[in-house]
């Protein structure tokens, strides 16, 4: 069993973990503008902790495609009241994302206590010095490109292997820079410069990357994104739960600890079902 340790407490994997998506962005795809105040982000984040999210990733800066990036002062001023907000009222994992270290400090300080750096460590290797400092959990995804490109690169010829070189080479950075293996987790970046064909190959075979890297939770943030909308005849963001439920269920079965939704109440609910099932497969 994993134990993920952050800078508040160790969390320990007996169960497939719930991380609830809290964007206090303008333009996010799917809930842009929405929790963008902080009465709003603060009733938000009551109703995911009462559906039984594990975790909060707060965001400040949309990485949807096309969007643009935010300087680190507007986005300390989008998450840090949230932050701040939430740690006085609850006890639950805070996760701040963010490929900006001095977001992440700021961050940590007003009570985060991952990191959550869709770069895995390419636009600021500092990130790594800030979960250090602060014994910080951190999430490392795999993505190619700069924050502008990273939609758009030719995709990888062999994605399993794109992936595992990237997950060593940003392990490699973090530990060089004194973290310890027991801070780190891995996400493997459905939706971040992969075909529709390559998602469900990652989905699909997880297991793989569980198997070579043993010692990490793995992360999977699948929930709403364009590619299940492709499978569904197109259909909008706010239509795909049932798919990203049936994402999540494979992704849970295949080997992921973590999965990153919207829709929380609805995933607790089904990845229970999934958790179960995969304990009697092993009885």
């Amino acid at each position: 069993m994993h134990i993920w340790k952050t800078s508040q407490r160790e969390i320990r994997f007996d169960r497939t973990l719930v991380m609830a998506i809290l964007n206090v962005t303008p333009d996010s795809f799917t809930d842009g503008g929405r929790y963008s105040d902080l009465s709003s982000a603060f009733r938000r984040v009551e109703a995911l902790v009462d559906d039984g999210a594990d975790i909060i990733d707060i965001g400040g800066e949309s990485t949807r495609p096309g969007s643009e990036r935010v300087n680190a002062e507007n986005e300390i001023e989008r998450v840090v009241p949230v932050i701040t907000a939430i740690r006085e009222r609850f006890d639950v994992p805070i996760s701040i994302d963010t490929s900006k270290s001095a977001v992440a400090e700021a961050a940590i300080i007003a009570g985060a206590e991952i990191i959550n750096d869709i770069s895995g460590l390419r636009y600021d290797e500092q990130i790594a010095g800030v979960a250090v400092n602060h014994n910080a959990g951190l999430v490392l995804m795999h993505s190619r490109g700069s924050f502008e490109t990273m939609h758009t690169q030719e995709p990888a010829a062999d994605i399993l292997t794109e992936v595992a070189a990237d997950f060593r080479r940003s392990i490699g950075i973090a530990q060089h820079r004194g973290l310890s293996p027991e801070q780190i987790a891995l996400d493997v970046g459905i939706g971040f410069g992969k075909t529709l064909v390559q998602n469900l190959e990652l989905i699909a075979k997880i297991g793989k990357l569980a198997e070579e890297f043993p010692s990490f939770p793995l992360l999977v943030g699948a929930s709403r994104k364009s590619f299940i909308g492709k499978i569904l005849d197109g259909i909008p963001p706010d239509e795909r739960l049932s798919g990203s439920l049936a994402i999540a269920s494979i992704a849970a079965w295949n080997g992921a600890d973590i999965l990153r939704v919207h829709d929380v109440k609805e995933t607790v609910e089904c990845i229970k079902i999934v958790d179960a099932a995969r304990m009697s497969a092993r009885m």
